[in-house]
């Protein structure tokens, strides 16, 4: 597989690890010094983008390869007010397009907990906290995986929790934990993130995924394949 990646930090260098490893060919690696590097060319060259920049420049570089009619992967945060025009361009461009906050698998298992355990809460009125804690250079508060969260409670109740706290410190790469809290009883759901290469791998079997189709996908479409 052919990839290139957009946003050469600490997640685009394991990506380009990982997909070495595994045999693959890295196109190209975008930062802010080789800009001019992505472009139609060498987007035609690639079976796979792979999308982590910043929240001021991912929609330009994922509407930019979209409009190429390539497959997009993006786990770029705090960007998504544009998402749906994104996916708009993605359909009308026959592209492939696959965006998600967190590539964690045991993450996105995680989620599926979250929401059934939202589900039968709500009948008892359970009060629901949600606390991320990152690393101090992560931009976006609360982190797109905590409104993730959040959204998936919102589906299987009416109420939003009552609160989101976003903590900042030291190296931490990602812990997200859900309180649900009822008179004299707490339930607690943690899913920590030991490694940042759980995410680069998460991105790599998404961009297997999408390889050879057309479309807006999600993990979940992943974790059920």
């Amino acid at each position: 597989m052919k990839i290139g990646i957009i946003g050469y930090g600490k997640m685009g260098k394991a990506i380009e690890k990982i997909s070495i490893n595994k045999g693959y060919k890295i196109i190209f690696k975008i930062n802010s010094k080789n800009l001019s590097e992505l472009n139609k060319t060498n987007v035609s060259k690639c079976d796979v983008i792979i999308e982590f920049s910043n929240p001021k420049n991912a929609f330009k570089n994922i509407s930019f390869c979209l409009k190429l009619g390539a497959r997009v992967i993006s786990g770029t945060t705090g960007w998504t007010q544009k998402l749906e025009e994104a996916k708009k361009i993605c359909l009308e461009r026959s592209a492939a397009f696959l965006f998600s906050e967190n590539f964690s698998l045991g993450l996105n298992i995680f989620l599926e907990s979250v929401q059934k355990i939202a589900s039968d809460s709500n009948k008892n009125k359970f009060k629901i906290e949600i606390t991320e804690t990152h690393h101090i250079s992560k931009k976006d508060k609360p982190s797109g995986t905590a409104l993730l969260i959040e959204d998936k409670i919102l589906s299987m109740q009416n109420a939003r929790p009552t609160k989101i706290k976003s903590i900042r410190r030291g190296n931490v790469i990602g812990d997200h934990e859900i309180k649900y809290i009822y008179e004299n009883e707490i339930i607690s759901l943690k899913h920590r993130a030991l490694n940042r290469d759980i995410f680069a791998k998460g991105a790599i079997l998404a961009a297997e995924f999408i390889r050879n189709k057309k479309g807006i996908f999600h993990m979940s479409d992943i974790i059920k394949n």
